[in-house]
């Protein structure tokens, strides 16, 4: 691995874990009432497309990120719904 794919990769830890303090906030108080659905929709889309991408330059780090932060923003969006 090249220090660039490491760049990548620490890159990608720290733009996807920015999501995981929001989704354990909205997990425990169980409110949703300032989540904009459509932009984590949105987002959600970028994700996938990015990890699509990501695929074909057969890019890990690209990959890993995008399907973590697809899963991330999933589970958002559960909330959301589930939590109106």
């Amino acid at each position: 691995m090249n220090s660039i794919e490491i760049l990548g990769l620490v890159a990608a830890t720290f733009t996807t874990g920015a999501f995981v303090p929001q989704v354990y906030k909205t997990w425990k108080e169980k409110s949703t009432k300032d989540i904009s659905l459509t932009m984590y929709t949105i987002l959600l889309m970028g994700a996938i497309m990015w990890a699509i991408y990501g695929f074909s330059l057969k890019s890990l780090p690209i990959i890993i990120a995008n399907l973590a932060t697809a899963f991330l923003l999933l589970i958002m969006i559960i909330l959301k719904i589930k939590h109106k």
